[in-house]
């Protein structure tokens, strides 16, 4: 079982910045990629970001340019910076942990995404 624990949450004006944290454990030797997702009320979860292991991130349009997924392999964390912060980035913010099919020792997950319990971002204009 991995658990996901998310932090940095929070109230900001619009403009400006928040930092999330994102802390995985279990499971942290697989193979597998994290990923920041966000549900506003009554709107369905949209992805926002992507961090594969070497790296390499992809971004939503909506949030590219704004805000920038990093990752700290030895403290097997993520974090999203949020800064110039819109009422429209106001949700729910979920990080996860995509495992694929294929992985190299036979206890890992494989085909499943575990997710964290979310962290509350909310801008006013």
């Amino acid at each position: 079982q991995m658990e996901l624990v998310e932090s940095g949450g929070g109230s900001v004006q619009a403009g400006g910045s928040l930092r999330l944290s994102c802390v995985a454990s279990g499971f942290t030797i697989c193979k597998y990629n994290m990923r920041w997702h966000r549900q506003a009320p009554n709107k369905e979860r949209e992805f926002v970001s992507r961090i594969d292991s070497d790296g390499t991130t992809t971004y939503a349009e909506s949030v590219k340019g704004r805000f920038t997924t990093s990752q700290d392999k030895s403290k097997n964390s993520m974090y999203l910076q949020m800064n110039s912060l819109k009422p429209e980035d106001t949700a729910m913010y979920y990080c996860s942990a995509f495992f694929p099919v294929s992985q190299e020792y036979k206890w890992c997950p494989a085909d499943y995404t575990y997710w964290g319990q979310g962290t509350q971002v909310t801008v006013s204009s």
